[in-house]
């Protein structure tokens, strides 16, 4: 596991506040170049997201060990709609990359309730993204385009690195899984 997880996960509605605010210095005309530069390297080498089709979340929770239900973190910080908030799968891969951290807002599904839930955020017209930290690919985040921060720090403020789509991000969560084994 990533030793930076632990931290991110105990205070995730900090980071995602501070990553909007980090983001609204992009727009300062000396120093904005620098953040977005900072930023992108960040979100590459630390905690970035990658979209993911209907199909690749599918295939992904068909190969995790485990999975929770959790809030977005997303819109339970920004609150910019009124759509479905548990929506968040919280993913085993390989080891149990949550083993002693603090998840208890998560609650334990079965992948056929995962697969539904991923059915149902698609209908909703939500976006389907898996998250990483370090390497360990943790979460599949359902968010709408309002609230979601990879994609606000991508459209809004130029932070194109913070939201990516891999042409085969299978193979690199595959990639991640087996580095753990």
């Amino acid at each position: 596991m990533h030793h930076s997880l632990g931290i991110y996960n105990s205070y995730r509605p900090l980071f995602l506040k501070y990553y909007i605010f980090q983001a609204k210095w992009t727009r300062l005309p000396l120093i904005g170049k620098l953040v977005r530069m900072v930023a992108d390297l960040y979100s590459r080498k630390g905690h970035g997201a990658y979209l993911l089709t209907l199909d690749e979340a599918n295939e992904i929770v068909d190969n995790s060990d485990g999975i929770a239900l959790a809030e977005c973190t997303c819109r339970t910080v920004f609150k910019n709609c009124e759509k479905s908030i548990n929506t968040e799968l919280l993913l085993s891969l390989g080891n149990n990359v949550f083993a002693g951290e603090n998840h208890h807002e998560g609650e334990q599904i079965t992948k056929e309730r995962a697969r539904e839930i991923l059915q149902q955020s698609h209908l909703d017209g939500l976006l389907h993204t898996i998250v990483k930290c370090g390497q360990d690919f943790y979460a599949i985040c359902n968010c709408c385009s309002c609230c979601c921060v990879p994609l606000r720090l991508k459209k809004e403020y130029g932070i194109g690195q913070a939201l990516v789509r891999h042409p085969n991000i299978l193979e690199k969560v595959k990639v991640g899984q087996a580095a753990k084994v």
